[in-house]
């Protein structure tokens, strides 16, 4: 008599993993939607990802079916910002929760980012062309519209001329001395993000609330998933191994700092790092992650 077959569910990490193991097929969203279940690990994402289907089509139906891209456009960003009433979190803008999806769609408040992905998923469900910028200091929303582009701060809700977006880019060229001879041109900035650098750079938001914080168990949640996100990103493996080290999980510490050390030996603290690994061998003393 045959036994019965039993599947065991994927955890948060590994479903997390096969989600984004292919940028090919790269759900952008619903990856974002899973980053919480390390707080959360009751959370469904397909509901989430309902909940945000529901907005757009309830928009979508009182669409002329002759509506311009430009009107479309409009009708979206009086029903997102007024009606919804999606905006920044000035409050709180380093609470975690501003980096979850679902959290950001019950308080209407949230991060450049979290915002960003909202608002370009329903317009793209709209039938508008909209993608996510990694602009220095500030996450963006790119529009191709029929007469150009449009760019919006998904965190106000304003629409960025050139002069608006030049002037936003200045502390940050000034601080690299890319300007005078140097000068970087403006469009170099305003590229769509590729999902996967969409993910990465919410969860490095993500890490430095929690590295600042000091919440190493937390910390470290993050860091396995950009370590899966990013294989080889050496610096996450790098301090995924301090975390470790500060959990005192010496084992694992010293595992990913030779992992480090093995691809990064040039690296300026690769000598640092050494230290740290060496301190790991049965002494009391913890590297600390800065």
């Amino acid at each position: 008599m045959g036994g019965s077959l039993h599947f065991e569910a994927p955890t948060a990490l590994q479903y997390f993993a096969a989600l984004v193991a292919d940028d090919a097929s790269f759900p952008v969203i619903e990856v974002a939607i899973a980053v919480a279940q390390d707080t959360e690990p009751g959370l469904d994402p397909q509901a989430v990802l309902s909940q945000i289907d529901l907005l757009a089509d309830r928009l979508r139906r009182r669409l002329p079916a002759d509506a311009a891209p430009l009107q479309k456009l409009r009708l979206l960003n009086r029903y997102f910002f007024h009606e919804l009433g999606f905006a920044g979190n000035v409050n709180d803008y380093y609470d975690p929760r501003n980096s979850y999806l679902h959290a950001v769609l019950e308080s209407r408040r949230g991060i450049p980012i979290t915002l960003a992905l909202l608002y370009a998923e329903i317009a793209g469900q709209l039938g508008l062309d909209a993608s996510g910028v990694s602009f220095p200091g500030h996450f963006l929303v790119k529009l191709r519209m029929p007469r150009g582009e449009v760019v919006l701060d998904p965190f106000s809700g304003q629409s960025l001329s050139r002069e608006d977006l030049e002037e936003r880019l200045v502390p940050y060229l000034r601080q690299r001395g890319l300007v005078g001879d140097f000068e970087a041109p403006l469009g170099l900035f305003l590229q769509s993000s590729p999902p996967r650098d969409v993910i990465a750079r919410l969860l490095r938001n993500l890490k430095e609330i929690h590295r600042t914080a000091g919440d190493w168990p937390r910390l470290l949640a993050v860091l396995d998933r950009l370590v899966i996100l990013l294989p080889q990103a050496w610096e996450e493996r790098r301090d995924r191994g301090l975390v470790h080290a500060e959990l005192g999980d010496s084992a694992h510490a010293a595992a990913d700092l030779r992992v480090y050390l093995r691809h990064c030996p040039e690296a300026d603290d690769a000598g640092a790092v050494q230290g740290h690994l060496l301190g790991l061998g049965g002494t009391s003393r913890r590297p600390r992650l800065h």
